[in-house]
């Protein structure tokens, strides 16, 4: 199926092959995500420092939170709430580092993004309640940060776009802090999925149906598809979107999660959220991995410029 991707995307699939997980080769495919996030370099010239801070949760733990912030700023700036990818079960702050400097560049703000705990150690509500920890954080120190607390949007990639979702549906629901945006990057949304039937090639390349099942496993402490499941671990489910935040929505057509993106896309629509959906033809889950193909280089200046319209009012250079 190889010839259904986009051409310029095919050197990506020997730098991402398909992931065979369980329980056994996790912690392997967990060490060599991290290894190789500590070899990419940082980039240059973006004229962005970070540094990193605690945050501590309801129940007295401790969250580490990176926080990245563009040079000689003279006015305070919007933020944009990170949530890194990796399934539920994998990734840490540092998975997106250089391209959250280049973000903070890019959009003029403030980044901060938020290292949750991972499943299968932490079941379903522990990740969503942690990234809730960091945003509320987010809003008392707005300050001292230079952040407008009226000007924050979230973002996440795959499972941290899952939970950007279920942080939108979570703080609406809680009356907490406001949420101007949300930029969600193929997100990980729908655990039925798992249960539904889907064409061949969706899915064929990197998150495959055996991976998904596991994440979702992983995450909800059972099989996915059940009837109890909770939009705060699986932000399909929820029945009622109306008073969200107006989106963005990206994924691949290529990508196994492109009918729940397109459906979740289409049922904040029908709840009056205004929703930008694209789907972008011949690229898998994670493309954007080859960050100078034209495909993912159309990705990117979308997904910024619609972060610079919501939080500033413009449009990307």
């Amino acid at each position: 199926m190889r010839h259904l991707v986009d051409p310029s995307l095919l050197p990506g699939l020997d730098l991402i092959p398909a992931f065979d997980l369980n329980l056994d080769s996790l912690p392997a495919i967990r060490q060599g995500m991290e290894q190789m996030s500590a070899l990419a370099p940082e980039p240059e010239g973006t004229g962005v420092t970070w540094r990193e801070d605690r945050v501590e949760t309801a129940d007295g733990r401790k969250v580490t939170v990176r926080i990245y912030t563009p040079d000689n700023r003279t006015v305070v700036l919007p933020a944009i709430f990170h949530i890194h990818g990796g399934g539920y079960i994998m990734g840490s702050v540092a998975t997106n580092h250089g391209s959250n400097m280049q973000l903070a560049a890019a959009v003029d703000a403030v980044v901060v993004s938020v290292d949750y705990r991972l499943a299968p150690e932490t079941p379903a509500p522990g990740s969503v309640e942690d990234c809730y920890a960091a945003l509320c954080w987010l809003h008392e120190q707005a300050a001292q940060i230079g952040v407008d607390p009226a000007r924050i949007a979230v973002r996440g990639e795959s499972a941290g776009g899952g939970l950007a979702a279920a942080l939108t549906l979570l703080a609406r629901d809680r009356g907490g802090p406001a949420i101007a945006y949300q930029n969600l990057i193929y997100p990980m949304l729908d655990d039925r999925t798992c249960i539904t039937g889907q064409a061949d090639h969706l899915g064929a390349f990197v998150w495959t149906p055996q991976a998904n099942a596991f994440g979702w496993r992983s995450l909800l402490g059972q099989n996915p598809g059940a009837a109890d499941i909770t939009p705060y671990a699986a932000p399909a489910r929820a029945v009622d979107l109306t008073g969200l935040p107006p989106a963005f929505i990206a994924v691949g057509g290529l990508d196994l999660f492109v009918t729940e993106d397109m459906d979740y896309a289409g049922r904040l629509i029908e709840a009056g959220v205004a929703t930008e959906l694209h789907v972008y033809s011949g690229a898998y889950h994670g493309f954007d991995v080859l960050p100078d193909a034209p495909v993912a280089v159309r990705m990117h200046r979308d997904a910024v410029s619609a972060l610079r319209r919501a939080l500033h009012g413009e449009e990307a250079a």
